[in-house]
């Protein structure tokens, strides 16, 4: 009897064994089956998308009628004007690798690979303040609306807010207040219409909207497949997009409210390192490692013009528009600055004076200059 038990548990774990053989062979088959289907799914879903997209482009073709240059034939053309240097800031121990104008038209804020922020009064070519932040390559400052603090961050992956004073021996590190946090660098900051909320673009790949006083996210913008290397705002005072650039060589257009893109244009064949809105808004100029310049309009959803002359065959790192927006200034990798007439797609000035890559470029608010910055450790100013 008692051997007739023990055979009999055997007989029971040997079938509970199987049973649970049999169990896990059932399970990998139907995680095998979830998969495929999933893999099917999705290569559906590409598919979908990318006939969708093709559909997209055909009917923009359909629109696209007419180049701008043709448009603006019997529009006169620009007569010869001369641009150079009038003043030269030094002070920087490296690369200058950002820089930005105060609301007053006189002072500038610089940022380096040193580690140094510096506000500079443009007019004297006198330092104000300097800020040495704890990590090296700033690569983004901002000036606040009022003019009362600078925004920067870079490797440190923050954002740090400065308030300024009149005391120029003040020690500003002392005041600093951190506003933003990114999982990556700090490519680009700018504050919005007033001091209270800054928005800043990371190489996590992500754009973010922060309110300054409390430090909180806002909103986040998430679209890129990529770094984002830069970011505009529009320049209505009432308008709430913005347009960022980035490695996955597309410019997003965004609504501030939402947080979701409106509007993609993927033209260029590598990175976007800048861009800018025309003065009305209603466009957008980008500046790419591709060697070219591109407008965007965005009420016709697409590009409209290429800035580009097959001599030119470095990238271009910054660009902006002249205050009537009929010329844009592009700064390149090959230590020039192109200037370029917006309708008629030539390029009407060449400037030299740098002596290594131009790295940032801003037209000053009341468009009587523009301001570089370089490699070469320094920031002039042009007009």
């Amino acid at each position: 009897m008692s051997e007739w038990c023990i055979c009999s548990v055997f007989a029971l774990q040997k079938v509970s064994i199987i049973i649970v053989i049999f169990a896990c062979v059932v399970c990998k088959y139907i995680i095998y089956l979830s998969e495929v289907q999933l893999n099917e799914t999705l290569a559906h879903l590409k598919t979908e998308s990318e006939t969708l997209k093709s559909k997209l482009e055909e009917e923009r073709a359909k629109l696209h009628d007419v180049e701008l240059h043709q448009v603006a034939e019997k529009v006169e053309g620009l007569g010869q004007f001369v641009m150079k240097t009038r003043r030269t800031l030094k002070g920087h121990g490296n690369k200058v690798l950002c820089m930005d104008w105060c609301k007053d038209k006189r002072r500038i804020v610089s940022s380096s690979q040193d580690g140094k922020v510096i506000v500079w009064d443009a007019f004297t070519t006198n330092k104000e303040h300097a800020v040495t932040m704890p990590c090296t390559w700033v690569m983004a400052c901002a000036y606040a609306p009022s003019g009362c603090a600078v925004a920067c961050g870079g490797l440190d992956n923050k954002c740090s807010v400065y308030p300024l004073s009149l005391d120029k021996n003040e020690n500003l590190a002392a005041k600093k207040k951190s506003v933003a946090m990114h999982t990556n660098y700090l490519s680009a900051c700018s504050f919005t219409n007033s001091d209270m909320q800054i928005l800043t673009s990371s190489g996590d790949g992500t754009c973010a909207l922060w309110d300054v006083e409390s430090g909180q996210l806002l909103q986040s913008f998430h679209g890129h497949a990529a770094d984002v290397l830069c970011l505009d705002l529009a320049p209505s005072e009432t308008g709430n997009t913005f347009v960022s650039g980035g490695c996955d060589k597309k410019a997003n257009v965004w609504d501030m409210r939402s947080g979701q893109c409106i509007q993609s244009f993927e033209t260029h064949e590598s990175d976007i390192n800048s861009v800018r809105y025309y003065p009305s808004g209603d466009a957008f100029a980008s500046g790419s490692d591709d060697a070219t310049c591109r407008l965007y309009d965005l009420r016709a959803d697409r590009e409209v013009a290429i800035y580009s002359k097959e001599s030119i065959i470095f990238g271009v790192s910054s660009v902006d528009f002249s205050l009537s927006g009929r010329l844009l200034f592009g700064g390149y990798n090959d230590y020039t600055i192109n200037v370029w007439d917006v309708l008629k797609g030539t390029r009407v000035s060449i400037l030299f004076g740098h002596e290594n890559r131009v790295s940032t470029l801003r037209v000053s608010p009341d468009g009587t200059a523009f301001c570089t910055g370089s490699w070469d450790h320094t920031l002039r100013i042009w007009a």
